[in-house]
């Protein structure tokens, strides 16, 4: 029986992969990715679990140089920086608002297209998992305040057979010598293939703050 607002601790969750470590990832890409996230939710739990199943199917190490997409904003993007170090800054990470709670990863290549795996969840995976079932589903059955624990529970249990994957082709956009303009509103140097009829972005369709007089 669960109580009111019960839930696992960072500590408590490594206890529990520390007892039964065998088909798990490793333990301390856990213990980072809930400190980077800054608690242990469930999604950067699964996360963990994706990024380490495209590791395998890549043959691949997280030092190796390689290549990532989310199809999420939401917590996918901090296993991938934290365990193979793919980050917007390095240019190897793209973050997609898709929707879909979905991975890619590629190994670096000169070419014009690159293989990959994608990892997604597998909601037929589900049924007996019915706290996991109905948190993927954003399903209000799934009750926040009683079903923390049992989420938990119920992603280290099912483990990578949550998961599906498929081999994919990414084209990829070889890197290409750019200009630099001044934009004619915040006279900011930008890019100039950014420009927007001669205002950058930042003065045109992504502003984003009003200046304080």
């Amino acid at each position: 029986m669960h109580t009111h607002d019960d839930k696992y601790t960072k500590r408590d969750i490594l206890a529990i992969l520390q007892e039964n470590p065998n088909g798990q990832p490793d333990i301390d890409w856990f213990s980072r990715c809930i400190d980077f996230h800054f608690y242990p939710a469930p999604g950067i739990l699964i996360g963990v679990y994706m990024v380490d199943y495209a590791l395998s199917l890549l043959h691949a190490q997280p030092t190796d140089k390689l290549y990532a997409v989310s199809e999420t904003t939401k917590c996918l993007p901090d296993a991938l920086q934290v365990i193979v170090h793919c980050t917007s800054g390095n240019h190897r990470l793209r973050i997609l608002p898709i929707g879909r709670f979905a991975i890619a990863m590629n190994r670096f290549t000169a070419d014009n297209v690159a293989e990959g795996v994608r990892i997604g969840m597998d909601p037929s995976t589900l049924k007996d998992t019915p706290a996991l079932d109905a948190w993927f589903a954003n399903s209000p059955t799934f009750e926040k305040h009683s079903m923390k624990k049992q989420v938990v529970d119920e992603i280290l249990k099912k483990g990578r057979n949550m998961l599906f994957y498929e081999r994919i082709q990414i084209p990829i956009t070889q890197k290409e010598k750019w200009e630099t303009g001044f934009c004619s509103v915040c006279h900011e140097p930008v890019p100039s293939y950014l420009f927007e009829d001669g205002i950058c972005p930042g003065c045109g369709s992504l502003k984003y703050y009003d200046k304080i007089e």
